[in-house]
C-alpha cells in the first residue's frame, strides 16, 4: 500500500521503512521553505514508532516561536503542495499534504510553539512508546481493534484511542522527567 489514505478512513499497517524516508524528506523541504523560521522538526506518531502499526500518513511536528513566522510562508508552502487546513487545536495549526483533489492525506504538519506542552507531549509519546515495547504494543493491538471496528468513522476510531493516550502522555512526561533527572547527577 503507497502512503496516503482517503479521508475520514482508517486503515493500519506495519511499520514500513518508506514512512522514515517519506518523513525525512518533508521535514528537508520544510526546512528550506522556512529557513530560520523554524526551529525544528520531528517525524511524530504512530508511523515513528518501529514496532507499532499505523496509518499510511506520515505525521511531523513543526516546532516555531511564533505562529506568525510560519503563517508568513503558507503561499509558498501551498506551491509546494503543503496545505494551511485550519488551527486544530487550541495553539497548533495543521497543514496537509497528498492527493488533495481526491481525498487522499499523505501528511500532517503539525505547527506548534517548540518546547512548549504540545511539542513536549509529541515527543515525549514518540520517544516513550519507542522505549517501551510493552506499551507499544498494548496502543497497536488497540488501533488494530479500532479500526477493524470504525474503518469508515475516523472520529470514533480517534475517540477510541484517546484514553489509552492520555495515560501514555502521563507515562511518556513522568519518564522523561526521570531520564533528564538521571542525566544531572
Amino acid at each position: 500500500m503507497p502512503i496516503g489514505l482517503l479521508r475520514g478512513t482508517v486503515a493500519i499497517e506495519s511499520h514500513r521503512v518508506e514512512w522514515e524516508i517519506a518523513a525525512q524528506e518533508m521535514i528537508d523541504k520544510l526546512r528550506t521553505i522556512l529557513k530560520d523560521d523554524i526551529v525544528d522538526a520531528q517525524h511524530i506518531g504512530s508511523t515513528s514508532v518501529k514496532s507499532i502499526c499505523a496509518k499510511p500518513i506520515v505525521d511531523i511536528v513543526v516546532g516555531v516561536s511564533d505562529f506568525d513566522k510560519m503563517m508568513k510562508h503558507n503561499d509558498v508552502l501551498t506551491t509546494n503542495g503543503i496545505i494551511y487546513r485550519r488551527e486544530d487545536h487550541p495553539g497548533q495549526h495543521l497543514y496537509v499534504c497528498g492527493d488533495l483533489p481526491n481525498n487522499i492525506h499523505t501528511h500532517y504538519i503539525h505547527v506548534v510553539i517548540w518546547n512548549q506542552e504540545a511539542w513536549n507531549n509529541y515527543i515525549n509519546m514518540r520517544d516513550y512508546l519507542n522505549a517501551h515495547e510493552e506499551k507499544a504494543k498494548e496502543y497497536s493491538d488497540l488501533k488494530e481493534c479500532l479500526a477493524k471496528a470504525y474503518s469508515t468513522d475516523r472520529n470514533a476510531y480517534t475517540e477510541g484511542k484517546s484514553a489509552l493516550i492520555e495515560e501514555i502522555l502521563r507515562s511518556a512526561e513522568e519518564w522523561r522527567r526521570s531520564t533528564l533527572n538521571a542525566y544531572r547527577i
